[in-house]
């Protein structure tokens, strides 16, 4: 038998990428979407159920071979998700086929997946694995005061990586013969030398881990010294400000900065949108609708592509089918994707368009 493969820490866009680059198979490709966030103390109840309730169905349409293969990759399925997955695994995805290539991919997640769902098709379907992506991006956030900063790297709803910079605290007032202006100054370097130091270990970890998006959490006397001293390119990269305190707990800064990293999408989103808009009329650097874009990706012209976050909201004759053709050609051609959360953004398109590298 194939040797399983299990993807847990690999950057999920590499999954993708990897998946998406699958030859069609010989035998139907099972794609299966577990929510197990509400199953942690045992897997024979919501999520083995709903598998055992959609694998009757397909099989009632089988017969002969077709069915003894269906059955044996849904029980090899089966059997993985009661005995090979730990309690603590939010959202599980599993790519699996009776086929030659003997394909059994599995992806757990920290993140849940947020409904159980089946696809078989000739290729694993990927659309809510990519929209999984676009929700739980990869980011940093920055928890500072004066004296100490905690960094952390979070993915897929989880603390990737963590840093602490601590220096010198300055306490009590000018005693033991300092004068007050002598004490005001080395307070000064102090918290100085400290913010030079967090910016400096800041550049190095977004510039080594590839990170464009940055959420700064401090008080309202931290952030104005932090910024004097961040470079322009970091600045740039800064999504939004919130206030915790520096030994908040790390769910706690999860929590806050992916709130406030969501609200900037959902701002961004309406403006990625107009941009496409007016990129069709303008320089024709842009597309909508399902037609165009699908032509647009094609002659791998995609630099972007705007997807609805609704696939039933998809104008064709099968939404779900063609949601996994739009991802699987957008990561085969490296565009972006753009999971649009207001469905109402892309109703007049059809739920889908793109913005182009070239035009031909």
């Amino acid at each position: 038998m194939p040797k399983t493969t299990t993807a847990l820490q690999t950057p999920l866009r590499e999954q993708l990428d990897r998946l998406s680059s699958l030859e069609p198979s010989d035998s139907p490709v099972l794609s299966l979407y577990l929510d197990l966030s509400a199953d942690q103390h045992g897997r024979d109840t919501q999520a083995l159920a709903f598998l055992r309730k959609v694998v009757a169905e397909r099989t009632a349409s089988l017969d002969g071979d077709a069915r003894k293969s269906f059955e044996a990759v849904a029980e090899r399925i089966r059997a993985y998700v009661e005995t090979e997955v730990p309690a603590s695994v939010a959202g599980l995805a599993v790519f699996a086929s009776s086929g030659s290539d003997g394909l059994f991919e599995t992806v757990q997640l920290d993140a849940p997946v947020g409904e159980h769902a089946l696809f078989v098709g000739p290729e694993p379907h990927l659309y809510p694995l990519a929209r999984l992506n676009d929700q739980y991006p990869r980011y940093a956030a920055l928890v500072f005061d004066t004296n100490s900063a905690r960094l952390f790297v979070f993915s897929l709803g989880r603390v990737e990586s963590r840093k602490r910079v601590t220096n010198e605290k300055t306490r009590g007032g000018a005693g033991g013969g300092w004068s007050q202006k002598r004490y005001q100054r080395h307070t000064e370097n102090v918290h100085l030398h400290h913010m030079k130091e967090v910016v400096t270990v800041l550049e190095r970890v977004m510039r080594e881990e590839g990170i464009d998006r940055l959420v700064l959490a401090c008080d309202e006397v931290s952030r104005p010294a932090l910024m004097e001293q961040l470079p322009k390119h970091l600045a740039a990269k800064v999504i939004d400000t919130v206030s915790l305190d520096i030994k908040a707990p790390e769910h706690e800064v999860l929590a806050e900065t992916m709130d406030a990293l969501r609200q900037h999408d959902g701002v961004t989103d309406a403006e990625r949108v107009q941009t496409m808009h007016d990129e069709c009329g303008a320089r024709g650097l842009g597309v909508a609708g399902p037609e165009a874009t699908i032509d647009a990706l094609t002659k791998q012209q995609v630099e972007e592509l705007l997807l609805t976050a609704r696939a039933e909201d998809l104008r064709s004759k099968d939404p779900e089918q063609f949601s996994g053709q739009l991802v699987a050609l957008a990561q085969q051609n490296s565009a972006r994707i753009r999971f649009i959360e207001d469905s109402n953004l892309l109703a007049d398109v059809g739920g889908v368009g793109a913005l182009l590298r070239f035009r031909i």
